[in-house]
């Protein structure tokens, strides 16, 4: 039987995965990440979702959409909001859950597979609706950060959870501790298994 590679598409909460990033230690090779998950299958879609203040115009986030924008990935951003809390601190607020849920539901039905880079409780909605249109979910975040950067529920809910450590050696900026063979089973049991029926 001809193995035929599922259709996948990114979904990635910039802040998130930010914090994920900073928690642990590490950088992101953005083409990297994009080369490893070209290797699941057929990317339909590499969605980047971030917020961008007036004051980060020139700041390292916008050269990093900037790249981004020309390196295969579809940029979601929006300003941020600035607001006084009731304890009259200034603060910045730049949610990005609406556009992203909207753009995930919306293609759907044109995939097989969502990979989602947050470990956001509020997407475990999100998660249970495109199951249900037989797309199957993977959330990628980590549980060992203290605390750890995932929601139960979110994680619960994901058809499978990848820890980002375990793709560290794959997408991190230094290379140098990237395994000489590519044995991926211990990190995306769907793809192992589509593997393993295809030479079968």
């Amino acid at each position: 039987m001809l193995f035929r590679p599922d259709k996948l598409a990114l979904f990635i909460d910039g802040a998130n995965l930010h914090a994920t990033k900073t928690a642990l230690g590490f950088d992101i090779d953005y083409k990297r990440l994009l080369n490893e998950f070209q290797s699941w299958g057929r990317l339909v879609r590499a969605y980047y979702y971030t917020a961008i203040s007036e004051d980060q115009e020139y700041s390292s986030i916008r050269k990093l959409v900037d790249w981004l924008d020309y390196n295969g990935y579809t940029v979601v951003t929006k300003a941020t909001k600035e607001f006084i809390d009731a304890a009259g601190r200034r603060k910045l607020k730049g949610n990005m859950d609406i556009e992203l849920a909207v753009h995930a539901m919306e293609l759907a039905e044109h995939i097989d597979h969502l990979v989602l880079f947050s470990g956001d409780g509020a997407f475990r909605i999100l998660a249970e609706a495109v199951q249900r249109r037989g797309v199957r979910v993977t959330v990628v975040s980590t549980i060992a950060s203290q605390p750890s950067m995932v929601s139960d529920e979110l994680r619960r809910q994901a058809d499978d959870f990848v820890d980002i450590v375990e793709l560290q050696a794959f997408i991190s900026r230094d290379p140098t501790e990237r395994p000489a063979s590519r044995d991926l089973r211990h990190y995306s049991p769907d793809l192992a298994r589509h593997r393993e029926s295809s030479s079968n």
